[in-house]
């Protein structure tokens, strides 16, 4: 079966397109982070990266009401970016 330059052409130019199209969903997933309501959120793996301390002191932070959280339904704590920003400036 042989196809001419015209059809092949046109074939490779919607399957460029089509990647060009997976790119973009591709890039919009991995940029895009935990939201609410539009504000970003920190579970504990970012925070102890971002502050340098361990699970226990987010856990102590909590029990103090240091820092606000949120416990959704799988168990996790996740941080308003906004509360973690005042916290650091407060200790600073």
């Amino acid at each position: 079966m042989n196809i001419d330059r015209e059809n092949f052409e046109a074939w490779m130019e919607r399957m460029l397109d089509r990647f060009d199209m997976l790119d973009k969903k591709i890039e919009r997933l991995t940029t895009q982070r935990n939201c609410l309501d539009g504000e970003q959120l920190l579970d504990n793996q970012d925070l102890m990266f971002l502050l340098k301390v361990s699970t226990r002191t987010l856990q102590r932070y909590r029990k103090k009401g240091i820092l606000p959280f949120f416990k959704l339904d799988d168990g996790r704590c996740y941080y308003k970016a906004t509360d973690v920003h005042k916290l650091i400036l407060e200790k600073l």
